[in-house]
């Protein structure tokens, strides 16, 4: 329809007007002007497309729209199809996806074996975080992940590895390399598993979520379980090389401690043997033997002072002397009681008799006669008294002499002994070191044969309801479906943008209006 007549379409002919306007064309209101007169006739210039052109272009009104979208429907109905076919088709073709989950509590604190175990337990907040996001890194590491495919044999299995591949649609377009060497079967299946496992952790717990996929639910659940025994094992197997690196380094370290220990303890002994320091109970025999000596002599002097007093009460007393050494003479004893009966019978009798009475003269003689024997046997104490005395003070001046003679060793033992008491903290104190890392050593050896791991899994993997990929194919079909119909659209605009952009402005508006 002719943009100067009068048609159905008087607001897009106005549109298309001043469209034509701004390209370069006559005014609007140029019906209203005198016309000009009319120039001789030359060829249309072909149209070239310029920056300005197509801002002016981009200034679209529905009519244009609508007629581009109007050519397009039976195209994009028919990509509709194709994509609802498509969407079909890969939902029934495509491998199915089942995925299953299992809840895991990660506890950062290790259980508590001894008091002074080997790993520290997280104290502060951070530190149990930061502790318990590491171990989750371990689920899906290489090492866990390596376990999984030697357990279960994937490199086996052609869900994780197929050592004769299909090539796809691009590698038959562009052609494989023929010099390509085949992945290696056992790294092929580890990328394979590490794309088809995922975790997430709580943000307000220390449970993490394992997630498996594979084609078929009980593979799922069988790689879940794998992977949690796996999980365990690594750290437990982490734990026993830290304890048993430990006690390799305690071992090497206690063979130096053992030979420091015997050479402190022999420069100890070959001190002693070299300045004669004989020791009994801790203490030097010197010192031990002149503490006895000075024991020693402090009794002989008191034996001396005894013996002396002894005498001297002896000697002073006389035959009326009444000490230990007179109480213990059975016979001097006898003859005070011999001499105290004549003493009475020739008292009694003088008072009879006189001074020449034969009895008087008999008592008289033998009272003399015991007297005589009695003055004997003090004589007898008072000597055996001395003798006591003098050996007393032989006995004492012998130890004081003795005595004498070894102060002068024990002043010199005591100097040595300084430096003695030094070798000897010396060694006790290498001696307590080795006695600590040997006890250490035997408890890391032991703690190495024990699992403290703390991680419980609180939720196992289950069948799941449906497959996770590819939806269902109802929902395939239909976005098959709207994805092909958005395409021919979008199609549809593009080739009128095209379309228009390449034709002359007067057809361009002509072609808006029909």
């Amino acid at each position: 329809m002719s943009l100067l007549t009068d048609g159905p379409h008087p607001q897009s002919a106005t549109s298309g007007a001043r469209a034509f306007a701004r390209l370069g064309g006559r005014p609007a209101n140029d019906e209203v002007a005198p016309a000009p007169q009319a120039p001789r006739q030359q060829p249309e210039p072909v149209e070239t497309v310029t920056l300005g052109k197509i801002g002016d272009f981009l200034e679209l009104d529905l009519g244009r729209l609508f007629v581009w979208l109007r050519r397009g429907l039976l195209a994009s109905v028919a990509l509709a199809g194709l994509g609802a076919a498509a969407g079909g088709a890969y939902a029934v073709l495509s491998p199915p996806k089942y995925t299953v989950a299992t809840d895991i509590l990660i506890d950062p604190a290790n259980l508590q074996v001894v008091s002074d175990d080997l790993f520290q337990q997280p104290g502060q907040v951070d530190n149990a975080l930061l502790t318990a996001g590491s171990k989750l890194r371990v689920l899906t590491s290489g090492n866990v992940l390596s376990r999984v495919v030697d357990k279960l044999n994937l490199v086996a299995d052609k869900e994780f590895y197929n050592p004769n591949p299909s090539p796809g649609l691009l590698s038959g377009l562009l052609g494989a390399s023929k010099d390509e060497k085949p992945a290696d079967p056992r790294l092929a299946a580890l990328s394979a598993l590490s794309a088809r496992v995922s975790t997430s952790a709580d943000e307000k717990s220390f449970v993490a979520t394992l997630r498996v996929s594979s084609e078929t639910p009980d593979k799922s659940i069988m790689i879940s379980s794998a992977m949690v025994d796996a999980f365990k094992a690594e750290l437990a197997t982490a734990e026993a090389d830290g304890a048993g690196r430990t006690a390799a380094a305690l071992n090497d370290r206690l063979d130096e401690l053992k030979t420091a220990v015997k050479q402190a303890e022999e420069k100890v002994e070959a001190y002693k043997r070299e300045h004669n320091l004989a020791t009994s109970s801790g203490e030097l025999v010197n010192t031990q033997t002149m503490a006895q000596l000075n024991q020693q002599v402090v009794e002989a002097q008191s034996r001396v002072i005894a013996a002396q007093s002894s005498y001297d009460e002896l000697v002073a007393a006389g035959r009326n002397a009444n000490t230990a050494d007179t109480q213990g003479s059975a016979a001097l004893t006898a003859l005070r009681a011999s001499a105290g009966a004549l003493k009475q019978q020739l008292d009694a009798q003088s008072m009879v008799y006189g001074p020449r009475h034969p009895t008087i003269v008999r008592l008289n003689t033998e009272l003399a006669a015991v007297n005589a024997q009695l003055e004997a046997e003090i004589g007898r104490i008072v000597a055996a008294a001395k003798v006591s005395l003098e050996e007393a003070k032989t006995a004492a001046a012998a130890l004081s002499a003795r005595a004498e003679e070894l102060k002068s060793n024990v002043f010199g033992d005591n100097e040595a002994l300084v430096t003695l008491r030094e070798l000897e903290r010396d060694a006790t104190s290498k001696s307590t070191i080795y006695e600590a890392f040997l006890s250490r050593a035997r408890q890391v050896t032991e703690r190495e044969q024990l699992d403290t791991t703390n991680v419980r899994v609180i939720s196992t993997a289950v069948p799941p309801a449906a497959r996770a990929w590819p939806p269902r194919t109802v929902v395939m079909l239909g976005a098959g479906a709207v994805a092909g119909f958005v395409a021919g659209m979008l199609l549809a605009v593009l080739f009128g943008m095209i379309r228009d952009m390449r034709q002359s402005p007067r057809r361009r508006t002509a072609s808006a209006t029909a």
